[in-house]
């Protein structure tokens, strides 16, 4: 059975300072891509969208963040579940500023085409000093039924080749990273999408959001690195379809036949501490076949 997925990276820009006006926007942009792509099954929207955080040249109000933050759920994410229910998507919203007692987290929600929250996942690694959300404690998938396992991470953490990893190793074929970035270092994470999705088998969707000074080059890569789209700066959305048994094929058979990555820790894992935490007991190996034992002279 195939396991074929539509999905849609939007690369879009907030009404700046306006989160009300943006949530508009943001449902007007559902709505037009549910009509023009009927066969697209998931929507990902860039990290913070809703907030209407702008470009470093547009004055943040002083406490935002605090002001904006509400629970999980709470008014804003009924919204989006309400969003989703009427166009039967899946949906991952980019990133919200969820209020926990008196903290703050970045983050991101898988919303079903029922208009439910299936999964929450809390930023690890925050990018200091710039971002004051406090670090989740848990490392997220979430299951679309009949096509695969998906894995949340956002922005920053495509740094820390460790989150991708354990994802990989929780069973996630593709990771949905919404991200906002404004600065020159989007040409390092675009090869660190690519790093992330080869060392890990697997798909990154990585849309960023686009028009403000420094944004743009949205990406979605395939699971031997290939880029698959990529943005320019405006705003666009990129539309790909992504076949989840070619995960399985370059898992099973190795990148570009050669690198059985997976197989190897299970059967032959690298003696440092990160193997002490299992690599042979995580989900992603639960049907690889055997690994080669005879050496190639």
């Amino acid at each position: 059975m195939s396991r074929i997925i539509g999905v849609t990276a939007a690369q879009v820009a907030p009404v700046v300072g306006d989160p009300a006006a943006t949530l508009e926007k943001f449902r007007f942009e559902v709505r037009t891509m549910a009509a023009s792509m009927p066969a697209v099954d998931l929507l990902v929207f860039p990290e913070l969208y809703l907030t209407g955080l702008g470009s470093f040249d547009s004055p943040v109000i002083p406490g935002l963040f605090q002001d904006i933050a509400e629970p999980i759920p709470g008014p804003l994410t009924d919204e989006v579940c309400r969003i989703a229910a009427e166009v039967g998507k899946w949906i991952v919203p980019g990133t919200i500023i969820e209020r926990v007692g008196d903290k703050i987290h970045n983050t991101a929600i898988a919303v079903s085409p029922e208009g439910e929250i299936v999964a929450r996942y809390r930023k690890l690694f925050p990018w200091m000093p710039h971002e004051s959300c406090v670090p989740g404690d848990e490392h997220v998938t979430f299951d679309i039924p009949g096509v695969g396992r998906f894995g949340l991470a956002i922005c920053y953490d495509g740094w820390v080749p460790e989150i991708s990893r354990t994802l990989g190793w929780m069973g996630a074929e593709v990771i949905i990273q919404p991200t906002y970035t404004r600065t020159c270092d989007r040409a390092q994470e675009l090869v660190l999408a690519r790093a992330n999705a080869i060392t890990n088998q697997l798909y990154l969707i990585n849309p960023n959001v686009g028009k403000l000074f420094g944004t743009g080059r949205s990406v979605i890569v395939d699971p031997e690195g290939r880029v698959l789209a990529e943005a320019g700066d405006g705003e666009e959305y990129l539309t790909v379809y992504l076949d989840l048994d070619l995960v399985s094929t370059v898992r099973e058979h190795g990148t570009a036949g050669l690198n059985a990555l997976w197989k190897q820790l299970r059967d032959a894992p690298p003696p440092f501490p990160p193997a002490l935490y299992g690599y042979s007991t995580g989900e992603v190996m639960r049907d690889l076949g055997p690994f080669p034992v005879t050496p190639v002279a």
